[in-house]
């Protein structure tokens, strides 16, 4: 075949490296695995390629190991950032990750329509995406939790044929090796999948107090991925042996030998080129500043995520006509591309106070002891990710006659305060003026924080272009809040976390929450639906959950961009698999729905490429 020839531009990611950041790199370079166990970034592509898959995160990554499988396939797998790192690999240290080379950076525009992230600079929330081989499930908590089977059933009643529970699990299971015995054994999960998954090897005394809690108000401590939701639990997560399991680990690296697999680095696509019969040829990329156009002979997958999907789409000619015609982008199919963004938000900071030395502090666990017991065991306090616990809870409004909660809640061990004010007020962009008044104050208390968060918004939002260029970050606008009932869901689970430190489970530790007031909502009363709901609006906190841009639908709605085989409308040799084919987001963390979403795109495609006079 044909080659181009490239040179690689790799940097090295530069850090100020803490001392304990310095000692688990130290051991790193000398005691790791071998660096060849890293994927290469390929210095010659060929011009043409059976597939390409865009973006490398929870489902490109996937996509593209499953499709290589098939010997006489060729895979391009096309990667705007980089590999993983050391800094990476450590669960606790998650947080240096984000704003950081592997982040895109992403923010939310300032509010239009209804108020929210006041407290934030600028009125703009944070929105860190994975730029990096592994995407996002290299920036994330590793929380492993796959959503509700109502989610599923119900993207099957909006006309997404084989979208069902009991279609979607044995994808779930077929991914997963999980080295817990009380799980292993279940019908609900497998082992001997590529992705890793267990508990934390460490955590607090505080996360058996807050199953313990769940318990005292009649919620059961229950496996959250099995056969009900509704409940509290210990974190599943997608680490092994006490590092982060990202899906390039899980599903690229063992496969890195595949002579059919390219991967390219720093590669930056462009567009997306489609001949006169709109099917698409290939796609022009940027890499080491050189514009590249592979030419593809069957597919392309767009993997790119919540918000990179829908940009590109768009800057190729695919969404709604009358803003692709605001930046002269001539029209290739009219779809509602970028609309139907959903997220899962709540109050940030719900910080509660307790009088033993059991949280996790950075002054307690940046020591010599604690590097040692991870470098030589892969054990103790750096093996966890800072998300102890899960609970899936029914709020007031809620029908509770069916298993479909609709709040969930994450336990931390650690507060806003925890670090001194150092790295978690940085990557939330938290202004001074709340951090020094709430916060600061807090610089040597034992704080713990209840993360409460809605699980199925009514309020949507969109992703619109700000210019013809892909390299101009688009417009986010999450829309947050503009119903009301989400207020609502969201005040009362408020209510539910503060039932839950009274209980004796939280009070044998002297447990009593923040009361300083958040500044703009000085007026109101501590406690108060009014209080709360500014609260909620100035501390907007989401766990990045984006999806839903480009849904999922049958021909006949109006809204939908792809098909339940993941086709795009209108064009032809395209397809979209990631978060943004969300018809309704899932009911908790979608790094796990995003991987079934892979496994199970790569077997559609298998089908209408094997099967005998099937073409797509």
């Amino acid at each position: 075949m044909e080659m181009i020839s490239l040179v690689t531009g790799g940097s090295i990611l530069g850090w100020a490296i803490v001392p304990l950041i310095a000692i688990s790199l130290t051991y790193f370079q000398y005691n790791s695995a071998d660096p060849e166990s890293h994927p290469k970034d390929v210095h010659e592509l060929f011009r043409m390629y059976d597939f390409i898959v865009i973006g490398s995160g929870s489902a490109g990554a996937v996509i593209a190991s499953r499709l290589s499988e098939i010997s006489n396939w060729t895979v391009l797998l096309v990667e705007a950032g980089g590999d993983e790192n050391e800094i990476s690999d450590i669960p606790a240290l998650a947080g240096y990750t984000q704003m950081s080379e592997l982040d895109w950076k992403y923010q939310t525009s300032p509010p239009t329509t209804s108020a929210y992230c006041l407290a934030m600079q600028g009125d703009r929330c944070n929105w860190p995406r994975g730029k990096v081989l592994g995407g996002s499930s290299v920036l994330n908590a590793m929380v492993y939790v796959r959503g509700n089977k109502n989610d599923y059933d119900n993207w099957e009643k909006l006309g997404n044929r084989g979208w069902a529970y009991k279609d979607v699990l044995p994808y779930f299971i077929k991914s997963e090796d999980n080295r817990n015995p009380y799980l292993a054994n279940s019908p609900y999960h497998g082992t001997g999948g590529l992705l890793t998954v267990q508990e934390s090897p460490w955590r607090t005394p505080l996360s058996i107090a807050f199953l313990q809690a769940g318990i005292q108000l009649g919620y059961k401590n229950q496996d959250i991925n099995g056969d009900n939701q509704t409940g509290f639990m210990i974190t599943q997560s997608t680490i092994r042996r006490g590092n982060r399991c990202s899906t390039a680990k899980a599903f690229l690296r063992p496969v890195k030998s595949r002579k059919n697999l390219h991967i390219t680095m720093n590669s930056h696509v462009l567009k997306l080129l489609f001949n006169k019969d709109k099917r698409v040829t290939g796609i022009e990329l940027l890499k080491n500043d050189k514009k590249i156009i592979i030419k593809v002979r069957r597919e392309v997958i767009l993997s790119a995520g919540a918000i990179g999907s829908p940009q590109l789409l768009m800057v190729s000619g695919i969404g709604p006509k009358e803003h692709l015609k605001e930046f002269d982008i001539p029209v290739l199919s009219n779809l509602r591309v970028g609309d139907n963004l959903q997220d899962h938000v709540g109050l940030g900071g719900l910080t509660y106070i307790i009088d033993e030395p059991l949280t996790f502090k950075k002054s307690r666990f940046q020591n010599f002891p604690t590097a040692i017991e991870y470098i030589l065991n892969e054990r103790g306090a750096m093996t966890s990710s800072g998300v102890e616990g899960i609970a899936f809870v029914n709020s007031r409004y809620n029908d509770k006659s069916i298993d479909w909660p609709d709040i969930q809640f994450h336990f931390t061990p650690s507060s806003i305060n925890s670090d001194g004010g150092q790295q978690i007020k940085k990557i939330l962009g938290l202004r001074d003026s709340v951090y020094n008044t709430m916060y600061k104050p807090l610089h040597d208390a034992e704080t713990y924080m209840l993360l409460p968060l809605l699980l199925r918004p009514l309020s949507t939002g969109w992703i619109r272009l700000k210019s013809k260029d892909p390299k101009i970050y688009p417009d986010i606008n999450p829309n947050y809040f503009t119903h009301k009932k989400d207020m609502d869901i969201l005040v009362d689970a408020i209510n539910i976390a503060m039932e839950l430190s009274n209980t004796t489970a939280f009070q044998r530790f002297g447990t009593r929450p923040l009361k300083i007031l958040m500044p703009g909502c000085q007026k109101y009363l501590f406690n108060s639906y009014d209080y709360w709901e500014c609260a909620i609006r100035h501390f907007t906190f989401t766990i990045y959950h984006p999806s839903g841009t480009c849904k999922m639908g049958p021909a006949n709605d109006p809204t939908a961009v792809v098909d339940s085989r993941l086709r795009v409308y209108g064009v032809k040799g395209l397809r979209v698999a990631d978060a943004s084919i969300m018809p309704k987001i899932v009911s908790g963390n979608p790094n796990a729905p995003i991987i079934m979403i892979g496994e199970k795109a790569s077997d559609m495609i298998k089908e209408d490429w094997i099967r005998p006079k099937r073409k797509f």
